[in-house]
């Protein structure tokens, strides 16, 4: 069994920062891609940003220059640092990794529970 759980989220003033974290548990041989969604009240959930095991990253426009996606790989834990927070970032962030448990051929997909983020103007 696999569980992701992040934490980190909040309400803070636009302009802040939070650090979200995502750590992997269970019976975990390795994790290929690791990435953050959103989900804002009545919108459709969204990529946010992905790293790769080798540390690549990718980030949705509206983020980019604010926030940061990392890893690290010997904790099974992924962070995402979020600069100048802005009202539009409110959201349930969820932590997404695709690995393979041990014993297994294949990767699978996994989700967190979701962490709320509230930026007040």
């Amino acid at each position: 069994q696999v569980q992701l759980v992040e934490s980190g989220g909040g309400l803070v003033q636009a302009g802040g920062s939070l650090r979200l974290s995502c750590a992997a548990s269970g019976s975990i041989h390795s994790i290929n891609f690791m990435a953050w969604y959103r989900q804002a009240p009545g919108k459709q959930r969204e990529l946010v940003a992905h790293i790769t095991r080798g540390g690549r990253t990718k980030y949705v426009d509206s983020v980019k220059g604010r926030f940061t996606i990392s890893r690290d790989n010997a904790k099974n834990t992924v962070y995402l640092h979020m600069n100048s927070l802005e009202p539009e970032d409110t959201a349930v962030y969820y932590c997404n990794a695709t690995l393979r448990i041990v014993a297994a051929y294949y990767d699978h997909n996994y989700w967190g529970q979701g962490t709320q983020v509230t930026v007040s103007s």
